[in-house]
């Protein structure tokens, strides 16, 4: 056991604290790499000089120094004033008049243990005067009142000292609680004392306080008044801070104020606390200051010493009698910062409070409040260490209240007796040395302690230095000891050295408490790691022939022999016995024992002999001076190394059991086989993927002795226990006991005898064997019929052992051995090696409820109990887990977002709810991206085996549904399942919204649902929960930008591109319209009883989507047509890139009522519409007709080559525009007769005569409609005539024959207002004629009609 550092926690976001500490400045440059520290200690003197029987030990261990990093980074810790709580749980950095606290925090790391980490939990600003910043700080402890208390602190209180000379007090949250200026000058230092437990009766109990160094004084605050004053602010920020209650004045301090005399500069000081001076110090005291005739009193005054450092002198010493002086009382002002109250303390002593309103730029009032300070009483320098060039930097004061270190500019660490204040060792080559002290006290379980057991307990006193500049962290036993350990370091690291521990603590309540505080901890800022010094007793030791020391020697001989691990068994059996016989202390031998029992390079029969004799040895001792914890390790060790043994040999013998009984003496399990076994050999075949592991997890893999021995311990009453480790090493030892058993390898009766007398309890056999059946499934099902035997044997045996099946059992209750079987079984998910294992458990149950009916009533009747029908509900639980499992096992045919198979157990789906069977089902759906027509399809005729052809393919996928909805016809009918299909689409569909085909996917499901019940309810959650945000965003941004937006706004507003906005905003009106339909069909339809199979009735968990959308209100259809209706001119709008501002296009009344909860009733917009707001939504309407015969036009073209095609259900040349144009315009109070004529028209521009004859039809108003034809036949015409290239000579002679009137309107027609203006003559001709039939006779154009119809015939009859 040698001096090491102990990393106990880690720091994080440290980079955050130094960027916020040190924003606005020059920062440091990143660093690129990180140093890796590699700790390391010298060996000295002390270990070399044996007696002649001991061999010299070599030390292979080299001290690696760290390469030196050249960035700037690391060294801003330096530049900050840093504190750390003696209980390790709150650590402050400031810097200028920034602070930042960080409390301690647990969590688990990767291996699954709890580590403590340090966390900012505040920051912020703790200046408030101009121009003051921190210069010192410290962290007390609180003790907690309460008798329950075990020695942890209450809370924490961080106290701060300003370059102003104020002083003031925060809790961890950074809530100021007081503030006080005791005097007008800087704070150089704050320290605090602590109560201490006086080790020996003579020792002074020390009382606490707290000290503070200014340039020219000292004040010490007494400890139990600021303790008082500390609990009672804090009680009154609670209360301000809950109900803004009024102030209780807390009670007043009681504080002394020296003036230091005589000293030059003050950097540093300690107080020593009260002494005593004995008598023949008194008499020569009294000589030298009252001279030869001087009075000496009879008893010696008390005196508090005081040592401050700095320069002229070097360090002085100073005395301050007890009594003679009155302490100065302050009452307390105290200041609540809260966001609740903020309240202002004052007395006439001069506690100042903090106004958050005060003017800082306002010098008066600055000076106006500040308070009173008391003068300070005079106190002399006794005498000083004279030394005119050397200016002190530090001082620690030790423990021990009797040595103090102290660093000066010369690069020096001076050790001080201050009792005798003289300097009685130095250390050079240590420039800006940080220091700090270790107490370290004998360990308890040493040989000598326990030989003599009155003495008290040894301590020794170690001196931490850590010297920056040559990154090396030294300990140095005092006071004349050498250097025990030296480690490597960063060279950036900070010293953390409280000095105190609990304020609060007297001899009355810390009777029983254990703190446990570190006294020395290394920050370092690279690895962002808190480490402590731990260094043990036995290093402070001068004597070279130390039992104990000698002792650690021989311990680390042994362990350097265990890692070399290249000696012959026999020679490393005989080495390691004569080192660990040679061993004297009972600690050090069970360290060393524990050592080899670790080490994987020692076989077994050595451990078993080392222990042996180890054993053997002690109980030839005599009592006392055996260590009974050493005597029940090694006889448990040996105990357990033996039954390791011969399990290994009954596992290696040859010597097996022969089992010929056939199956049927199970009681009929080869029917409940032949019933389960295509759906064992479907799941056996979809689970049979390779997998990797590592080599020492395989089940395979040998067990070693020391994995065995880590999984078992022996109790105090002499049997084993096993402890359950991770599940590869459980599975492990389970496959090391059992499997050759269960393989028929090995004898099974040997094995449960052994294991009985061994003492192991079966309850923890039956976890075992269970455990390692459950695991090795697939090695199982290989070979189910022997397994399954021996299976059945085992069970039996254990269930016969003593302690498994009580006596006083009633078999019409339920037996907790058979409940341990069912809860393993309930949950793994291993379903198949599960139901096997619950055929075998149900048949062995059976025949002890048999057996024991039998005995007791001698009757022929078959015996009913609980237990067996709760077998009966696990077998029938466990069948349908399987087939589920086995559907959920099948691979989709291509690669989906589903991720890997689900996996699921009777546990996992109780716990689910009722609607966990369903859930799992649609998560399949989904993985396999199963169309919901097909889906339908296998639903509705699960019967008819043509479907089933059709559906079934390779894996037997549509089988394997149909067979599970046989299985659940309530959890997985129709309606719930498509509910539950569309719901997981659109989570999928939320998490990534770019997959516009899922939220497609759940539309179509969502329509299969045909209980308008569910429908509404899904419907409104959907809206809800995933939609309505979304909507609106996109609502607003196309309002804001007025067109279709580009894709980077579309992904920054919406969280989607362009293309999945515009599917978005289509899925968007599709589920409002579904919504509005089963809104009206809920009325006719009587809501659908929900169930789930009587197997499954002890479901316990979330409802389903059924049960809550069965739960929803019903909504106000109005409003939801309202949304519908913007969600068809959004849908609109993108589709065919249209500009438009769609809120524009609604009244405030409409505006307002948009993206409310469909469930509320809204107030509407009813009445006229204002003529220009109508106008608008006319005109895009009259766009969207446009743009869609556009549309299909350019899609008629080319599909021309392509053949005949379906028109496509969605899109921009969707069939279905026109007809929500005209029901968008019924809504809007557009007159739909103007958008069938505008339609007619845009048809016939494009050249599609025929689509616009049908529409022409429903036109009411034909006189217009006539006029506008008629422009059109015009343009066509003059088309022809006029602008054609290949003009023909009778072309020309009919122009010239046509009546000037015609012949100038045609001149005057714009043919290239027609986007096809080549179109046949007998499409024209037919043209003319229905407007000839359209215009009335005295219709003015109606002769241009009939001259046009004349011109048209002629160019017809030439063609």
């Amino acid at each position: 056991m040698s001096c090491c550092l102990l990393e106990f926690c880690r720091l994080q976001e440290l980079k955050t604290v130094r960027d916020y500490l040190f924003h606005g400045q020059t920062e440091p440059v990143e660093k690129n790499q990180t140093a890796q520290n590699e700790l390391s200690w010298d060996t000295d003197d002390w270990e070399t000089a044996w007696e002649s029987g001991i061999n010299k030990e070599q030390e292979a261990t080299s001290a690696t120094l760290v390469e030196e990093s050249t960035e700037l980074s690391a060294r801003w810790l330096q530049d900050c004033v840093v504190s750390l709580s003696p209980c390790s749980d709150l650590l402050v950095v400031a810097h200028e008049q920034k602070a930042v606290f960080l409390s301690a925090k647990w969590r688990t790391d990767d291996g699954g243990r709890e580590e403590m980490t340090l966390a900012v939990s505040w920051s912020g600003v703790l200046s408030t005067e101009e121009g003051e910043r921190v210069s010192s700080t410290i962290c007390i402890p609180l003790a907690s009142q309460k008798r329950s208390s075990t020695g942890r602190p209450d809370w924490t209180c961080v106290v701060v000292g300003f370059t102003s000379g104020y002083v003031r007090f925060y809790t961890e949250n950074g809530v100021l609680l007081l503030a006080q200026l005791l005097h007008e000058d800087q704070v150089l230092r704050l320290k605090c004392r602590t109560y201490e437990i006086p080790r020996h009766p003579g020792v002074t109990e020390q009382h606490e306080e707290l000290s503070i160094l200014y340039p020219a004084a000292l004040v010490t605050i007494d400890g139990f008044s600021l303790f008082q004053s500390l609990r009672a602010c804090r009680n009154q920020v609670a209360r301000a801070a809950a109900a803004g209650s009024d102030a209780i004045q807390p009670p007043p301090l009681a504080y002394k104020k020296w003036g230091l005399q005589d000293m030059d500069s003050n950097v540093d000081h300690c107080s020593v606390g009260v002494m005593t001076l004995n008598v023949f110090d008194q008499m020569k005291n009294a000589s030298i200051l009252g001279g030869f005739n001087a009075s000496i009193k009879g008893s010696p005054p008390a005196m508090s010493q005081y040592v401050t450092v700095g320069s002229g002198p070097y360090a002085g010493f100073y005395y301050a009698v007890e009594g003679s002086t009155q302490p100065l009382l302050s009452h307390v002002a105290l200041a609540v910062a809260s966001k609740l109250t903020s309240a202002l303390f004052s007395a006439a002593s001069g506690w100042l409070g903090w106004n958050k309103n005060k003017n800082k730029n306002d010098d008066e009032t600055v000076q106006k409040h500040k308070p009173k300070v008391e003068p300070a009483t005079p106190l002399g320098i006794r005498f000083g260490l004279p030394d005119s060039r050397r200016h002190g930097e530090s001082i620690c004061l030790s423990p021990c209240n009797t040595l103090a270190g102290v660093t000066d500019d010369f690069g020096r660490v001076t050790l001080l007796d201050l009792n005798r204040g003289i300097a009685i060792r130095m250390w050079k080559g240590y420039r800006d040395a940080q220091l700090g002290w270790l107490h370290v006290p004998e360990e308890q379980v040493s040989r000598e302690s326990s030989l003599s057991t009155s003495l008290p307990r040894r301590h020794a006193l170690f001196l931490v230095i850590y010297a920056p500049r040559r990154g090396i962290l030294e300990v140095w036993a005092m006071q004349y000891g050498p250097r025990v350990g030296a480690f490597t370091v960063g060279k950036h690291c900070r010293l953390l050295y409280a000095g105190y521990r609990l304020l609060g603590v007297n001899s009355v309540t810390s009777q029983g408490w254990k703190i446990h505080t570190h006294q020395v901890c290394l920050l370092d800022p690279v690895t962002e790691a808190l480490r402590t010094v731990n260094v043990p007793f036995h290093l402070a030791l001068s004597d070279k022939k130390s039992e104990g020391a000698k002792d650690m020697h021989l311990l680390k001989k042994l362990t350097t022999i265990l890692k070399s691990g290249e000696m012959e068994p026999d020679i490393l059996e005989s080495e390691t016995k004569s080192l660990l016989l040679d061993i004297k202390h009972s600690s050090v031998q069970k360290q060393a024992l524990e050592s080899l029992l670790s080490n994987k390079n020692i076989p077994v029969s050595c451990l078993t002999n080392i222990t042996r004799a180890l054993l053997s040895t002690l109980q030839q001792q005599a009592g006392e001076e055996v260590d009974p914890v050493l005597m029940q390790l090694c006889s448990s060790q040996l105990k357990l190394l033996q039954l390791y043994t011969d399990i290994q040999r009954m596992n290696s013998s040859a010597d097996t059991e022969q089992h010929d009984e056939p199956l049927d003496s199970l009681g009929g399990i080869e029917s409940d086989l032949a019933r389960v076994t295509p759906t064992l050999e479907r799941y056996a075949k979809f689970n049979s993927r390779p997998s990797v592991c590592f080599v020492q997890d395989a089940p395979d893999a040998p067990l070693t002795a020391q994995a065995f021995l880590s999984q078992i311990e022996c109790t105090d009453d002499g049997h084993l226990k096993l402890i359950q480790c991770s599940e590869a090493e459980w599975k492990q030892l389970g496959s090391f006991i059992f499997w050759a058993c269960l393989c028929g390898k090995s004898s099974i009766h040997q094995i449960c005898d052994k294991l009985q007398r061994a003492g192991i309890s079966p309850q923890q056999l039956l976890s075992l064997l269970l455990n390692v059946w459950l695991q090795r499934e697939k090695d199982v099902l290989q070979t189910p019929t022997e397994c399954l035997r021996n299976l059945h044997a085992l069970l039996v045996l254990l269930s016969n052992m003593e302690g498994s099946i009580e006596e006083s059992w009633d078999p019409q209750s339920v037996s907790p051995w058979w409940q341990q079987c069912r809860n393993m079984l309930a949950q793994t998910h291993n379903s198949a090696a599960a139901l096997l294992a619950a055929f075998v458990a149900h048949r062995a149950a059976k025949a002890s409820i048999t057996s024991r009916a039998d005995s007791k009533l001698q009757s022929e009747w078959e015996a009913v109990s609980l237990e067996l029908e709760q077998w009966v509900v696990c077998v029938r639980q466990l069948e349908d887990v399987l087939v589920l499992q086995t559907l959920l096992l099948v691979p989709p045919i291509v690669a989906s977002a589903g991720g890997p198979a689900l996996l699921c157990s009777i546990k996992t789906l109780l716990e689910g709810g009722s609607g966990g069977i369903t859930d799992n089902v649609s998560k399949w759906v989904f993985r396999h991206n199963l169309a919901p027509e097909q889906l339908n399809e296998i639903l509705q005729k699960p019967e008819d085996e043509d479907v089933k052809e059709s559906q079934e393919n390779a894996d037997g996928t549509a089988g394997l549904l149909v067979a599970l909805c046989k299985r659940f016809p309530h959890s997985l009918s129709p309606n719930l399942l498509f509910a539950h299909c569309c719901w997981e689409y659109v989570v999928q569909w939320n998490k990534d919204p770019e997959e516009g085909v899922h939220l497609c996917r759940a539309m179509e499901h969502l329509k299969l649902v045909s209980s308008p019940h569910i429908q509404l309810g899904i419907c409104t959650m959907m809206w809800s929960t995933f939609l309505v945000k979304r909507f609106s965003a996109a609502a607003f941004l196309i309002e804001k930008v007025g067109k279709s937006p580009k894709d980077r706004l579309c992904r920054r507003d919406v969280g989607m591109g362009d293309k999945a906005l515009t599917s978005f905003l289509g899925c968007c009106v599709q589920l409002l319209q579904v919504l509005m339909e089963a809104d009206s069909a809920v009325a006719e339809v009587p809501p659908p009883e929900l169930s789930v199979e009587e197997v499954w009735c002890g479901a316990e968990g979330p409802a389903s989507i059924a049960e809550l959308a069965m739960e929803q209100k019903g909504v106000h259809y109005p409003l939801v047509q309202h949304h519908c209706l913007l969600a068809s001119l959004l849908h609109a709008a993108l589709t065919f890139s249209l500009k438009v501002k769609p809120l524009s296009l609604f009244d405030s009344k409409g505006k307002n009522a948009f993206f409310r909860d469909l469930t509320t009733i809204q107030l509407m917009p009813s009445g006229d519409m204002d003529p220009a707001l109508v106008l608008s939504r006319q005109e895009f309407l009259l766009r969207v007709l446009a743009a869609w015969v556009q549309s299909i036009d350019d899609a008629s073209v080319a599909d021309a080559s392509a053949g005949p095609r379906t028109p496509p259900s969605s899109g921009p040349r969707a069939e279905w525009w026109p007809s929500l144009c005209l029901e968008l315009g019924g809504l809007l109070q557009v007159s739909p007769d103007n958008l069938r004529r505008h339609l007619v028209c845009q048809l016939y521009n494009q050249g599609l005569d025929s689509q616009a004859e049908e529409v022409m039809l429903e036109v009411e108003d034909k006189d217009v409609l006539g006029s506008q034809l008629l422009m059109i036949t015009g343009q066509r015409l003059s088309y022809s005539l006029l602008r054609s290239q290949n003009q023909t000579q009778p072309a020309m002679e009919l122009l010239a024959r046509l009546p000037p009137t015609l012949c100038t309107w045609l001149k005057a027609m714009d043919p290239s207002e027609l986007r096809c203006p080549l179109v046949p003559l007998h499409q024209t001709s037919r043209l003319v004629g229905c407007v000839i039939e359209m215009l009335p006779e005295n219709h003015g154009q109606y002769s241009l009609a009939l001259h046009l119809l004349e011109a048209v015939d002629v160019l017809t009859a030439e063609d």
